[in-house]
């Protein structure tokens, strides 16, 4: 085939009946500057050829041709390649395709049926497969060259692997490669950008933003490729790009004449309507669009959105829900804001309808007072106001409600104490805050029975604006005061005249104290918060907060070691049904969690490794993140990557903020949970009412001043965690003795929190180990503590079996055999219960030969013995020695066990700085030591220690 020049395009000659081919066609299209190489986009197209086809799909700017021109530059031999352009019938495309394949695999004209079959003999004939691109597979019209592509696939022998972009997903045919497990799919969500690329994009653009901004306009753009292009392209001429990029929006001239005619235009008028009304809200259900537009067909059109993927997401909930790309949804606003007032109110009249017919208090109160229905306002927030509690930021999204007017205020306070709910459920404390000194202002005339009420309320929300505002000891505070404002007698029937909500108050309060309580560490004390909530909440009939409750507390008891509780509590929450107007994600995720670590206990650390796996949005909260860390770890180290798990551990004790005073969590006020409110109405809220007289006097208005001003400083995250901090310093310290270096064990060991003359609990029993793994079984005996005794009795129960597990491998070394057999029979019965078996199954160095023994001389717990006996490992022997006559008695002068341990290091390619980093030691100190290893075996360089080491068996 010849070419030659056509107005500057090259095309080929004698192309057959289809016409002159265009050699744009057959090559990569040149790649947008500046040019930003994404490997892991790359390497995942390397991972997809090993399949016979892989296929990018994303709506339009999305990077899809980029990243396949990208990819076909970076291969060697370069790719065939391919551009389907629209309106391209069967025939044209074969020729495209045979003159792309003919290099590889000369077979005439394959449009001819007869002809496909050759082609196919001839890619099997092949000694090396033949990779192939297809850009813009989507403008394929003809479905039999679909169907021939297929056949090539199948009958090519595996020597036909295709790479194709499309915007939307393959016909039905190709997805028979999926269950053939041949077909890699790479949708928007891995085309989006990370922070990382991100920000590399935009200084490959010129545009300097500091690191926090960064995160924030990939939100703003979700991760888009066009939009982020656009965004830097337009900042590069701003004077303030920063400030500019942090206004950047879909309203942006460029993205919204991108966004109409690349999404919106080809949509019909009837799937746009149903589009643009959906933006009312954060998050839509087909239920509810079709209750926004009237008709019973709208959610097809985000069906169909959602399918290409990229501008409109769906979840996975049943029924799914969906949500448009941030930069989409502010330009259908914007067409929003087109419609008029009445029309507006009445889109949210319905949205609040359909949210509170389907149990979602939070979104129906804030769409009642963008519809200005203050008296469905009011009553949603009396009625449901522990609904209204915010424990997470889904469905916060969407436009904010004008505040209600004054008149409306001051003939229902109340209605202020909605509108600083809904403030405070999106998170805007200082908004929030505003709206309830407002409430205080008018409710100095309420009657008696309203002023109870709305004391309760007003002081539900103050704890809600103190969590918001990190401020733990005032949250601990306003949850006694909510406690003192119970009144277990009244009509339940009128909520409108004080009605008793004991049950309601104790679950909020409860909660709040647990979630207090948790991030501080206190462990002990938020379980029995949230297990005395969770029962309050099933008798309130309040799901949300029972979900909150029993997810925590499966974690809680499952890290104390309380397994069967664990699990029960896992279960029950989800088992909880979805769609009640509340995320479950993180909830769930704390439950997952939990079950890791039952798992783990239960040395099943392929469950561990599944649960751990939808653990995700735990990383959020410091105390849950911290064990997440400390299973990972272990598993880390079960798969000989300590050195992962050590990095892990450091990382999670740095999230933990020290203690606030002493070692551990300050303690929560003193309150009586079973006493009704004091008689002369002083609980010391932010409003109190003075019972001799219709007068408000304002007790601690100024609190809630203090609260709407902190909120807007970074939440802290509390005492820290006194506890949580010793047991990753104990397993640091273990997985760094296990690797040989009992220095940097005791060293950190040393920081724990404990008694005078050394660390405690777990921390304790860690250096214990330390100790027994150095080869002094009588300072393992010192420094281990009495696991037995009263002191011991409120240690979790992990810490304890190990403890005593320990206690029995001492005695047994002593020759204590009798007492080493009492020993590990007391242990057997304390795990027996929770049915833990990881304590046994991979513990220290004869503990298996200890349990064989055990069966010998009689156990009440033979079939466990004997299955533990069965399933332990005998760890991997610590590096070191190998086993032998002892090598250093060759040298003149012995290697310490810090010089040995740098000795180890020093097979690596690490250099010294990174040495002393990974052991936490100053670069001078390393230098030291080597030297000392250099001049001990009469070395002068690196790699002759190394090799004198190995051949002395010292490594």
């Amino acid at each position: 085939m010849t070419q030659h020049e056509v107005d500057g395009a090259t095309v080929a000659a004698d192309p057959g009946p289809v016409g002159p081919l265009l050699a744009s066609r057959l090559t990569p299209a040149p790649l947008p500057e500046p040019v930003l190489v994404r490997p892991r986009l790359l390497r995942r197209l390397d991972e997809g050829v090993a399949g016979a086809l892989t296929l990018v799909t994303a709506p339009a700017g999305w990077g899809k041709t980029t990243l396949l021109g990208s990819w076909a530059r970076s291969v060697e031999p370069a790719p065939a390649w391919v551009s389907v352009e629209a309106g391209d019938p069967g025939a044209r495309l074969w020729a495209y395709l045979t003159a792309a394949l003919h290099p590889h695999a000369p077979a005439g004209d394959p449009a001819r049926p007869d002809r496909l079959e050759l082609l196919a003999a001839a890619l099997a004939a092949r000694d090396r497969p033949v990779l192939l691109v297809l850009d813009d597979v989507h403008r394929v019209a003809d479905p039999a060259a679909l169907t021939g592509l297929e056949f090539l696939l199948r009958h090519a022998g595996g020597r036909l692997r295709v790479v194709a972009g499309a915007r939307t997903d393959p016909p039905a045919g190709l997805h028979r490669l999926r269950l053939a497990g041949e077909l890699t799919t790479v949708g928007p969500a891995e085309l989006a950008f990370t922070d990382d690329e991100v920000a590399d994009l935009l200084v490959a653009h010129g545009v300097l933003l500091p690191a926090a901004a960064v995160p924030r306009l990939r939100a703003r753009t979700g991760g888009w490729a066009a939009g982020l292009r656009l965004a830097a392209l337009a900042a590069r001429d701003r004077p303030d790009p920063v400030r500019w990029l942090e206004q950047f929006g879909g309203d942006e001239p460029d993205v919204a004449g991108y966004l109409r005619a690349e999404v919106l235009d080809p949509l019909d008028a009837a799937a746009r309507d149903a589009l643009r009304r959906s933006t009312v809200a954060d998050a839509v259900s087909a239920d509810l669009v079709d209750a926004l537009t009237g008709r019973s067909d709208a959610g097809r059109a985000l069906t169909a959105l959602a399918a290409a993927g990229g501008f409109v997401d769906r979840d996975d909930s049943r029924p799914p829900w969906y949500r448009c790309h941030p930069l989409l949804a502010d330009l259908l606003r914007a067409e929003l804001g087109e419609l008029t007032d009445e029309e507006r109110r009445d889109l949210h009249r319905r949205a609040a309808d359909w949210y509170a017919g389907h149990a979602r208090p939070a979104e129906a109160l804030r769409h009642a007072l963008a519809a200005g229905r203050w008296d469905a306002a009011a009553e949603l927030l009396v009625t449901g106001w522990p609904d209204l509690v915010p424990y997470d930021r889904e469905g916060a999204g969407g436009p904010v409600p004008a505040a209600p007017p004054e008149a409306a205020v001051r003939r229902d306070p109340e209605l202020a104490l909605a509108a600083a709910a809904e403030r405070a459920h999106a998170g805007d404390a200082d908004a929030a805050a505003a709206q309830l000194r407002r409430a205080a202002g008018h409710a100095r005339s309420l009657p008696v029975p309203r002023r109870d009420r709305f004391r309760r309320l007003a002081v539900a929300l103050e704890v809600t604006l103190a969590r918001l505002a990190g401020d733990h000891d005032e949250v601990r505070r306003a949850a006694a005061r909510l406690l003192a404002t119970r009144t277990p007698e009244g009509s339940a029937d009128d909520p409108r005249t004080g009605a008793a909500d004991d049950a309601d108050v104790r679950a909020a309060a409860g909660a709040a104290l647990g979630l207090v309580a948790l991030s501080a560490g206190d462990l002990r004390g938020a379980a029995a918060e949230f297990d005395a909530a969770l029962a309050a909440a099933r008798a309130a009939g309040r799901a949300r907060t029972e979900l909150l409750c029993a997810s925590r507390s499966a974690l809680l008891h499952a890290a104390l070691g309380e397994l069967r509780a664990a699990e029960r509590a896992a279960g029950e929450a989800l088992a909880m049904p979805p769609g009640q107007g509340w995320s479950c994600r993180t909830d769930c995720a704390y439950a997952h969690l939990a079950l890791a670590v039952v798992a783990l206990h239960r040395d099943r650390p392929d469950d561990a490794e599944a649960h751990l796996a939808l653990a995700g949005p735990t990383a959020d909260e410091p105390a849950a993140a911290a064990l997440a860390a400390l299973c990972r770890a272990t598993l880390l180290r079960d798969r000989g990557d300590p050195a992962a798990g050590r990095r892990l551990l450091a990382a999670a004790r740095d999230a933990l903020a020290p203690p606030t005073t002493g070692d551990g969590p300050a303690p929560a006020p003193t309150a009586d949970r079973s006493a009704p409110a004091p008689a002369d109405g002083r609980s010391g809220s932010v409003l109190v009412v003075d019972r001799s007289g219709p007068a408000w006097v304002a007790g601690r208005s100024a609190s809630v001043s203090a609260v709407g001003r902190s909120a807007s400083a970074p939440a802290g995250r509390g005492g820290g965690a006194g506890e949580l901090a010793a047991w990753l310093l104990a397993a640091e310290a273990d997985l760094r003795s296990a690797h040989g270096d009992a220095d940097a064990a005791r060293e950190l060991l040393a920081g724990a929190p404990g008694r005078p003359d050394g660390p405690a609990g777990a921390a304790a029993v860690a250096l214990a180990r330390v100790e027994l793994r150095a080869g002094d079984p009588a300072a393992a005996a010192r420094a281990l503590p009495r696991w037995d005794g009263p002191d011991a009795a409120a240690w979790p129960l992990p810490v304890r079996l190990d403890a005593g597990l320990l206690d029995a491998a001492l005695a047994a070394r002593a020759g204590d055999a009798q007492r080493a057999g009492r020993t590990l029979e007391r242990v057997l019965e304390l795990a027996a219960d929770e049915g833990f078996r990881r304590p046994f199954t991979r513990a220290e160095p004869g503990v298996r030969d200890l349990l064989a023994a055990h069966l010998d001389s009689g156990t009440a717990h033979w079939p466990t013995v004997s299955d533990l006996v069965r399933a332990a490992q005998e760890p991997p022997a610590r590096p070191g020695p190998a086993p032998g006559p002892a090598p250093d008695r060759a040298l003149d002068e012995p290697l310490t066990e810090r010089e040995l341990t740098i000795l180890r290091y020093l097979q690596s390619i690490l250099s010294n700085v990174e040495i002393a980093a990974e052991l936490s030691l100053s670069v001078n100190t390393v230098k030291t030591h080597v030297r000392n290893i250099y001049r001990k075996l009469d070395a002068t360089r690196r790699r002759e220690a190394v090799r004198r080491a190995r051949e002395l068996r010292l490594i």
